[in-house]
């Protein structure tokens, strides 16, 4: 397959490779997490789509282009070798298949999604049926809406003619957090036949160059970032009251300096850390802990250091929390590119 002739421009963090080998478009794009991993690995991204306007603010600091908005109003999308995206998780409704039989329509499981933003991945791959893509969710998507969600979402892609493949996976394993998230990857059938072999995700056991929680910390962060004592009571009595409840809610601290410990993993950081920082705070040995700092939540993420950040802490925190691992997509977007060239081999 030739490489197409694209410009050469980088986006933080992407490695010195020739780019424009695959096509792809990077849906739900957030930040761009997504697409900071397949542009590292030689894909070059021919479409974004975010309707947060703060989002919208960071994608285009760092990649030099706003992405277009609400993907329900955008109807023309160009050609691509990969779709991507990092959808949000809705329910799907049964009523509608009971309600089509007894008219005597036709539905297919993609009935089901409509309205729904799953819909319109949907909507993508039929009409443009794109060699491959990759779709990530949080691990709840497999047991939310009791397991329907999951597998009307399975059954679609495969109505739709993919082979697919998915796996929750951690990603404690490149970086100092605890992280589960759900990856779905699928092929056209001609790239699984070609291969001769399923696809299989990277094997992050072997990892052996994930950051300590200290590396990535501030060695003098803004005492703004500190707790004041009023809210460092608050959340000791919240979590207290819990306890005696036998309930675990409650705060994360974490000692990133204890000698004993030096490889300790954060809880998830959320979209809510901009309230008060509750999940992941950090021990100071002083009176009261401190929350991250933007910066910090950047390589809690594994964004390249000199990924901008142009938005207030509040919106920030919400953008990282909303965010993907980079370096665990970038191992999984390396072995998605590995699989179609292969499987375009003989093409």
């Amino acid at each position: 397959m030739p490489t197409k002739t694209v410009s050469k421009r980088e986006s933080p963090g992407t490695k010195q490779i020739p780019l424009g080998e695959f096509d792809f478009i990077d849906l739900f794009a957030g930040i761009g997490g997504l697409r900071l991993a397949f542009e590292r690995n030689g894909a070059r991204c021919v479409m974004s789509s975010e309707w947060d306007r703060f989002a919208q603010e960071t994608y285009e600091a760092n990649f030099n282009e706003k992405p277009l908005g609400d993907i329900t109003q955008i109807k023309r999308i160009p050609k691509h070798d990969i779709l991507t995206a990092g959808f949000p998780c809705q329910p799907f409704s049964l009523a509608g298949v009971s309600k089509n039989n007894a008219l005597g329509r036709d539905h297919g499981f993609a009935h089901q999604t409509q309205g729904t933003l799953f819909f319109e991945i949907v909507r993508i791959l039929k009409s443009k049926k794109p060699k491959a893509f990759l779709l990530e969710n949080v691990k709840n998507l497999q047991s939310h809406d009791g397991g329907n969600t999951f597998r009307v979402i399975k059954a679609t892609l495969r109505e739709l003619g993919y082979y697919i493949e998915h796996r929750v996976i951690d990603g404690k394993a490149v970086v100092p957090q605890h992280r589960e998230r759900t990856y779905i990857v699928g092929f056209r059938p001609r790239i699984r036949q070609r291969n001769k072999k399923d696809f299989e995700f990277p094997d992050f056991s072997e990892v052996k160059d994930r950051p300590t929680l200290k590396s990535i910390l501030d060695p003098e962060p803004d005492p703004k970032y500190t707790l004041s004592k009023k809210l460092w009571k608050y959340l000791q009595d919240y979590a207290a009251k819990h306890r005696a409840k036998g309930n675990g809610f409650g705060y994360g601290l974490v000692d990133p300096f204890d000698p004993a410990n030096e490889d300790v993993t954060t809880r998830t950081l959320s979209a809510r850390y901009h309230k008060d920082g509750s999940e992941i705070l950090i021990d100071t040995g002083g009176r009261t802990p401190r929350r991250l700092t933007p910066v910090e939540c950047k390589r809690l993420m594994g964004f390249p250091e000199e990924f901008k950040i142009p938005v207030s802490d509040t919106q920030a925190y919400r953008q990282f929390g909303n965010s993907v691992v980079v370096p665990i997509v970038d191992r999984i977007a390396a072995e998605v590119i590995a699989y179609l060239k292969n499987g375009l081999k003989s093409s």
